[in-house]
């Protein structure tokens, strides 16, 4: 009998190579407010904690609050049109949620993407296996990651037991959400940050590759 039951799962660094579509649109929105461009492993830093802090990372120090929410308004502009134009699946992601399925395993997404943007990749890559795909919508209620609000909310809607669920991710955010969550995390090496910089957040189960995942389970 599996040990997890459920898999909550980040979108970009985890299931997803979505930086070159992040980093364009970063781009775009520097050039129109007149600022300089991000550099690709510029932008993978800044990932992890949503699109504002993404862009206030990726401007010049002291920055007016009238110019950020500018250029988040640009970037999200741009992105909402552009999200799916390079971003895919890693490779051997759509073999492991196809075995996680025929196991009975449920599975959601939690992203600090905007939530348009993470249905919009679910429904075009994940939907056959992935019904419960959740981004940042603060509007609503619930607070980004770190914040466990968004994992509590997957597990409802799945009808999950918390004690029973997995999530996995890439970064030092997806630890601490699961922390925060009370549930154990997984941490992926193929995404947004190397094996050394998880190790120094606090990373105790990593894995090399998607089908690696099947026997942590």
């Amino acid at each position: 009998m599996s040990k997890y039951t459920t898999i909550i799962f980040d979108l970009d660094g985890t299931l997803m190579n979505t930086l070159d579509d992040l980093t364009i649109s970063t781009n775009h929105a520097l050039s129109q407010m007149g600022f300089p461009t991000r550099t690709i492993d510029e932008v993978r830093q800044f990932l992890g904690n949503g699109v504002r802090t993404l862009i206030e990372m990726a401007l010049p120090e002291k920055t007016t609050e009238d110019t950020i929410e500018r250029t988040i308004s640009c970037f999200l502009q741009h992105y909402t049109s552009h999200c799916k134009d390079h971003s895919r699946p890693y490779d051997g992601i759509l073999e492991l949620l196809s075995s996680l399925k025929k196991m009975g395993v449920k599975m959601a997404i939690v992203s600090n993407k905007p939530d348009v943007e993470v249905k919009k990749l679910n429904a075009e890559h994940f939907a056959e296996f992935i019904g419960v795909a959740l981004g940042e919508n603060e509007k609503s209620g619930i607070p980004r990651k770190p914040s466990p609000a968004m994992v509590y909310e997957a597990i409802n809607q799945l009808g999950a037991e918390p004690g029973k669920c997995l999530y996995v991710g890439d970064s030092d955010v997806d630890i601490l959400t699961a922390r925060n969550a009370g549930i154990d995390c997984l941490s992926v090496t193929w995404g947004f940050k190397t094996a050394e910089f998880l190790s120094q957040f606090g990373a105790t189960k990593m894995i090399d590759a998607p089908s690696q995942m099947l026997k942590i389970i």
